[in-house]
């Protein structure tokens, strides 16, 4: 009994962490304090998940999604010389817009969470596993037998995202220098330094 309990006040707190750093990035116009923001609510969401016995699910969205995507999202914000004052400028344009899509996705939750599907009697805490049962082979046995094709659909649409990405990137501009490996191999010293004899002068 002490253990349920315990649960549910974790996961009443990694919700409730979750929801205000959510609301705090999409209201934050510091772009730096949004991407702290969300790293905090990566890591509620991951605590939830380890309530849930997702523990692969928990590691990777640590790993993957802080330790990684948004390390590197942090440093090319502090890298760019971001206008803080442009960006503060445009607020109040698409705030109309935004607060009605705003309204349109909470009468939609309002509608979902109502009709009883997502309660306690329908959804019950996961049953206790055994000491040897391992998340990860469960996860792979069904993403490998089951959800095969949707795992190699996935698998190729990311690859067409890639060989566009690079095909976007790859452009040739007049103002840009490129350079030859080949040639700059094959480059001697006599090639990069010209001595020239000059004769010795005296001042009269």
């Amino acid at each position: 009994m002490e253990i349920q309990s315990f649960q549910q006040v974790s996961f009443y707190f990694f919700g409730a962490v979750l929801l205000l750093s959510a609301f705090m990035v999409v209201t934050m116009r510091n772009p730096v304090k949004s991407a702290l923001f969300l790293v905090l609510s990566f890591f509620s969401a991951a605590g939830i998940w380890m309530l849930l016995e997702a523990e692969f699910l928990s590691i990777s969205l640590v790993l993957v999604y802080v330790g990684a995507v948004m390390v590197l999202f942090l440093f090319v914000v502090m890298m760019l010389d971001i206008n803080i004052a442009e960006l503060r400028s445009g607020f109040g344009e698409y705030l109309p817009m935004g607060a009605l899509v705003a309204v349109l996705l909470i009468i939609e939750l309002a509608i979902i969470l109502s009709g009883g599907q997502f309660g306690l009697q329908a959804m019950p805490d996961p049953a206790p596993h055994a000491a040897d049962y391992s998340n990860t082979r469960e996860l792979g046995l069904l993403l490998y037998t089951a959800y095969i094709y949707p795992l190699e659909l996935a698998a190729l649409l990311l690859l067409v995202a890639i060989v566009a990405a690079i095909a976007l990137t790859m452009r040739k501009r007049k103002t840009t220098k490129y350079q030859d490996p080949g040639k700059q191999v094959q480059v001697q010293a006599k090639d990069r330094l010209k001595i020239v004899k000059m004769p010795s002068e005296r001042k009269s």
